[in-house]
């Protein structure tokens, strides 16, 4: 199979199974969003949905949480992993966006990645899902399952070379979405060390599944 009929039949497969892909992390505006993302990092979307309603109830805005002391905030987030990180990195963040950008929340890769805490990977989900624009956002997820298809050649040994190239082959107006396919794919079906290959509905696309399963 090659790399192009792959893709043709990963994109089909999901788009018939999962057509209504999303994150899974819990918001209600941009600003819930991306506070989400940023706890987000090495931590399970679980429990970040525990966290943020305590969060949110306190600092439903970017304004309030701008004016949050790092003594206020840590006790809502100490039980995500890097707190003390985590803690200064909300109020930086939310203190550059009051001051820089008029207290919204900007809207492309490059503005977001101005504020603290706010890497490429975050930028990619914030855009792609609030503003359904076509960029990838390269997690742990996506990386592994990407590789382990073959979607993306074994020497695309960086999140960015990852990106770039599926990007290059997933039709536009279909990358949001294609984020969330691999990342669900990834967390539920095609785990790191067991993968759930019986139960995965792309084997005969995949290369894991032709030459090492069988």
């Amino acid at each position: 199979m090659t790399r192009k009929e792959r893709y043709t039949f990963v994109i089909n497969y999901f788009q018939l199974h999962v057509p209504e892909a999303e994150t899974e992390l819990l918001y209600d505006s941009p600003y819930q969003l991306l506070v989400a993302v940023i706890l987000s990092a090495q931590c399970t979307d679980k429990r970040v949905n525990i966290t943020t309603p305590a969060i949110f109830e306190i600092y439903p805005t970017v304004q309030s949480l701008s004016k949050a002391t790092f003594d206020e905030l840590f006790p809502l987030v100490k039980s995500i992993s890097y707190p003390n990180n985590k803690t200064k990195h909300l109020i930086g963040m939310a203190n550059k966006v009051v001051k820089e950008f008029n207290g919204k929340i900007p809207m492309t890769v490059d503005e977001l990645i101005q504020l603290p805490g706010v890497g490429r990977k975050t930028a990619n989900v914030i855009t792609s899902v609030i503003d359904q624009q076509p960029n990838m956002a390269v997690d742990t997820h996506v990386f592994r399952v990407s590789k382990r298809i073959g979607l993306v050649p074994q020497t695309a040994t960086t999140p960015l070379a990852v990106e770039r190239e599926l990007i290059k082959n997933i039709p536009e107006e279909l990358v949001h979405k294609a984020h969330h396919w691999l990342i669900l794919h990834g967390r539920y079906i095609c785990l790191a060390r067991n993968p759930k290959c019986d139960q995965c509905g792309i084997q005969k696309a995949c290369r894991y599944y032709g030459q090492e399963k069988r």
